[in-house]
């Protein structure tokens, strides 16, 4: 079977089978379709490796009368046909999976059908039509926003709704930008001197292992601060590196997590937080702040001091609910169990727990 990828796969899967399978079957039905629920063909990093699981023809359905999916599921599953350009339309795997292994004699198809305020409350834990408040941002971790807002939509017959929900999640309002951005520079300012720190008394690996943790911030960072969500662990560094203004940032980086010793490690994290610290004033978002490493007190070592970034962020916060809140920023600022950020209730369980203040 040749590849071909995951997002053109699922629109000609749309486009060939399942709108021409509705229009016979279906007339006037209304419906959504696209792919917005996960993986990497999403971000369009689907290879021939991917196909191995979780991959293949499929597509999510959105009807706004929950009593139209059993309906649907039934016909899919009786007239769908076996393969679509040589790729089996089946999948087997128990329900944990998300969808599978493609096999002919599987279990079930890959059409996910749903109506439309129920699907977004399971992946968001609320519905984007009735509003995005402050709250919602920060319990999104943006993995959840960058899949949403990501893959593709082939067919918007709800009057719109999806193309509408996709325009509300494209971007945080300034001030819940300024307060994320803020708490990501609190991040990196309560490590950025340990580095020094555990090579001074001997401890590369430590130092290597919390100079991993600043570059992994600054990453996530560097892609907020050019308005692109901020993908999970996989596909973090790959994207960041396709931002038009990585390149220095990506070099400084590979410099300070490479093989040599603490000297090349500091010059290389410099330059990667003194990049950064000039990407942050050029949002406007804040008062520039100086962006130039300086000594840590009196040790032998070089620091950004990254929380005057911050601090000036939080200075440019208008939103009194936003300026009462701990410098935390969003759920997965704080969060990285996949186990939480993975299921919204949990999630919004966990940031709405935070007391403010």
């Amino acid at each position: 079977m040749t590849f071909v990828p995951g997002l053109v796969l699922a629109r000609r899967f749309h486009d060939e089978v399942l709108a021409p399978l509705l229009a016979r079957r279906r007339p006037g039905l209304r419906y959504a379709a696209g792919l917005l629920d996960g993986g990497s063909e999403l971000l369009g990093l689907d290879t021939a490796r991917s196909t191995d699981h979780d991959w293949g023809p499929r597509a999510l359905l959105l009807v706004d009368d929950p009593a139209e999916v059993a309906p649907l599921l039934r016909l899919l599953d009786a007239e769908l046909p076996a393969r679509f350009l040589d790729w089996p339309t089946r999948f087997r795997g128990g329900p944990e999976v998300r969808l599978g292994v493609a096999d002919p004699a599987g279990e079930r198809h890959g059409v996910q059908v749903a109506e439309l305020g129920g699907w977004l409350r399971d992946r968001l834990g609320f519905d984007p039509r009735g509003g995005v408040g402050t709250a919602d941002w920060l319990a999104t971790p943006t993995q959840r926003l960058a899949e949403l807002t990501g893959g593709a939509v082939f067919h918007d017959g709800l009057g719109g709704a999806l193309h509408t929900v996709r325009a509300r999640l494209a971007w945080y309002p300034d001030d819940v930008w300024r307060h994320v951005l803020a708490a990501a520079w609190a991040r990196v300012a309560q490590a950025e001197h340990l580095v020094g720190r555990c090579a001074e008394v001997g401890d590369e690996l430590g130092s290597r292992v919390v100079a991993a943790g600043v570059a992994r911030d600054l990453m996530r960072l560097g892609l907020l601060l050019h308005r692109r969500w901020p993908p999970y662990a996989k596909w973090l560094g790959t994207v960041f590196a396709g931002l038009p203004a990585a390149g220095p940032v990506v070099a400084a980086l590979v410099d300070a997590l490479g093989p040599a010793g603490w000297a090349d490690r500091q010059a290389g994290l410099v330059r990667a937080l003194e990049t950064v610290a000039g990407w942050t004033n050029d949002t406007g978002l804040a008062e520039a702040v100086d962006p130039t490493a300086r000594p840590f007190h009196q040790r032998p070592f070089l620091v950004l001091d990254a929380g005057r970034f911050a601090a000036a962020l939080r200075a440019g916060i208008t939103d009194p609910v936003l300026r009462a809140r701990p410098p935390l920023g969003a759920v997965d600022q704080y969060v990285d169990s996949v186990d939480v950020l993975t299921h919204p209730e949990r999630v919004r369980r966990v940031a709405g727990a935070l007391p403010p203040g």
